[in-house]
């Protein structure tokens, strides 16, 4: 019996090293969403005008979306690595027909519009979530956060932090298009 209470902090120990190796081995940007593969959370939300200083450019309503596969972008114009992932954003908007949709999350809407005039603007709808309401509705807890959502409305993909080149390729133009042939 002394045996054992003296061996317990041991097995403590090496159970909470186990879990601690096994969580650095996960990918953050994998990390698993109760969204996938069930309905988007519906919003409406002011849209944010185009050039700095333009005022709200009407309500973006999500469901008007449903009929067509589309992709959400969480960011800010504060946020380092939104900076980092913006260059691949643009290149999706270019290479793929698909509509990006940009909610600017718990920003200055004239901070968020020059930071697009400066690096340009891929959204093909620009939304101001600047109390950050609809980002607590998609589970967002901290930008950038990208999802893909399918024709038929459901969240059929989630990516946690900035999408670089092999995020672009290997995973989310793959996505779309299979996405867009399957529901055609």
């Amino acid at each position: 019996m002394k045996i054992a209470l003296k061996l317990l902090p041991l097995a403590i120990f090496v159970i909470l090293a186990w879990f601690l190796g096994k969580g650095l081995t996960l990918d953050p940007s994998e990390l698993p969403s109760p969204l996938i593969d069930k309905p988007a959370p519906e919003f409406s939300v002011a849209r944010l005008g185009r050039e700095p200083g333009d005022p709200s450019d009407g309500e973006f309503v999500s469901a008007d979306m449903l009929g067509q596969v589309w992709v959400l972008n969480v960011w800010a114009s504060w946020c380092g690595p939104c900076i980092q992932e913006h260059p691949y954003l643009v290149s999706l908007a270019e290479q793929r027909p698909v509509p990006v949709v940009g909610l600017n999350y718990k920003d200055d809407p004239l901070d968020a519009q020059r930071w697009l005039a400066r690096l340009g603007d891929p959204f093909a709808h620009l939304l101001d979530d600047r109390e950050g309401d609809v980002g607590l509705d998609w589970g967002v807890y901290g930008v950038p956060e990208t999802f893909i959502i399918d024709r038929a409305g459901r969240v059929r993909y989630k990516h946690v932090g900035p999408v670089d080149e092999a995020g672009l390729v290997e995973k989310l133009i793959p996505i779309i298009d299979q996405l867009q042939k399957e529901q055609s």
